[in-house]
């Protein structure tokens, strides 16, 4: 198990905070924890680093860029707060970095884009957090990018390579771990599922044999900043990490 301060921790979040299904989980998984007194060490992935040699301009849709170069740039605040005030700032940076940007208004999803991880947002997710705003002093400071990519490679060695965001471990009371990329889920659950849902997640990742559950058809997640909450979501078909469509091969016309 991984620890701090000699605390065990049942559930390891590897986050990158750009990322809407890392978002959605989290608050799963912080439901989850909180209905049943599991700890979660909340620990890093970067999709930028993990992307790091692919060519944006045609391997990703447009703004890709720029939301995984956000993600990189508060991670290394994130790498910070962690490397001098231990893990405990660790949740409250996920939920204040989360908050500010997923339920941000849809009305004003370009504007809190082209601001992700700019200092004037960092220093807002800080003082949201409790933490002090000096750490955003980090987000330019690239000594923090060793770390963080090797901490996304623990990720995946724990998975593979071919997985994206969110990768959890489970630590198990037995000694032996688990890790899975997602689940990836396109809403949050209620509180009376959110339990239901983890054991039978869990049930299938002690499965020996279990390697994957996919389907490319799904919800578009359900978040304000999408402006796609609601009774009936609309569903969208996703390929390659990115929804279908969204690059320029995928709208190319077939060779006759």
């Amino acid at each position: 198990m991984s620890t701090n301060d000699d605390t065990a921790y049942d559930i390891e979040f590897f986050w990158d905070p750009v990322c809407p299904f890392a978002w959605i989980t989290s608050r799963w998984v912080e439901d989850v924890a909180a209905q049943t007194g599991m700890r979660v060490d909340w620990r890093f992935i970067s999709l930028r680093l993990l992307n790091k040699d692919k060519d944006y301009a045609t391997e990703f849709p447009p703004a890709y860029e720029h939301g995984h170069t956000a993600g990189l740039r508060f991670l290394r605040v994130a790498a910070a707060v962690r490397s001098e005030l231990g893990r405990d700032p660790m949740a409250a940076l996920v939920t204040a970095y989360g908050e500010s940007y997923w339920d941000a208004d849809h009305a004003d999803r370009h504007d809190v884009h082209a601001a992700l991880s700019s200092p004037a947002h960092a220093h807002a997710v800080l003082r949201a957090a409790g933490v002090d705003e000096r750490f955003a002093e980090a987000l330019d400071d690239t000594s923090w990018d060793a770390a963080l990519d090797a901490e996304t490679q623990l990720a995946l060695e724990r998975t593979g390579r071919d997985v994206g965001t969110p990768i959890i471990t489970f630590n198990r009371a037995d000694g032996t771990a688990l890790s899975f990329f997602g689940p990836v889920i396109s809403r949050i659950p209620s509180p009376d599922d959110a339990v239901p849902l983890w054991e039978a997640v869990t049930a299938l990742a002690s499965f020996p044999g279990f390697a994957e559950m996919k389907r490319s058809l799904r919800e578009v997640p359900q978040l304000r900043i999408t402006g796609a909450i609601g009774d009936e979501p609309a569903f969208e078909d996703w390929t390659g990490g990115h929804r279908r469509g969204h690059l320029a091969s995928d709208r190319a016309e077939p060779e006759s």
